[in-house]
């Protein structure tokens, strides 16, 4: 169940460290790599992937399903639609766009940064289209990556916050593991 978590100013200073470290982390693998208008390794939906896994963190549109699987889901089908459509860029937004929410409902992924990372797709540098299904593994599950683990992290070290929704994952994690 939903719960509001920016009710105290500890919640602010996690926030805080979260998104902070999480894009510290994704900026400082592609530094030197691109000149800063070419950094294709922050795309802007990871900003308000931020939002949701930093500062709404018992949201279901924050969890890590939705969060990994819906930038995954979406940026498969903006690069699709890119190819599908690449010279007619307003029918090739739209259609990313739209097609990427009904991907997330379908697949239980919802994540509305997920409809930025397609459109991202479609209107992004030369540098970002170019790489073609690329995109999906880096920048894309890569930075997502990095914002879950930094999330796992920083979420868990505030005595008061539980990331993800779902409290028995770390229990479920230490069975698997005495198992192997």
């Amino acid at each position: 169940m939903y719960r509001e978590t920016l009710l105290d100013f500890r919640d602010h200073v996690w926030t805080f460290v979260g998104a902070f470290c999480g894009i510290a982390i994704i900026g400082l693998m592609a530094r030197g790599r691109f000149e800063m208008v070419d950094n294709v390794f922050l795309i802007g939906s990871f900003g308000a992937s931020c939002v949701l896994v930093y500062g709404v963190v018992n949201s279901p549109l924050a969890q890590p399903r939705n969060l990994v699987g819906g930038h995954v889901v979406s940026a498969i089908v903006g690069v699709t639609v890119h190819y599908m459509l690449p010279n007619e860029i307003w029918l090739a937004s739209a259609l990313a766009v739209a097609m990427s929410i009904v991907g997330m409902q379908i697949t239980k992924t919802l994540h509305p940064p997920g409809g930025a990372t397609a459109l991202i797709a479609n209107i992004g540098s030369e540098k970002i289209k170019s790489l073609g299904y690329m995109y999906v593994l880096c920048p894309v599950l890569a930075g997502v990556l990095i914002l879950l683990l930094v999330a796992l992290l920083v979420n868990n070290l505030a005595p008061h916050r539980s990331y993800p929704l779902n409290r028995n994952w770390k229990k479920m994690l230490l069975r698997r593991y005495r198992r192997s």
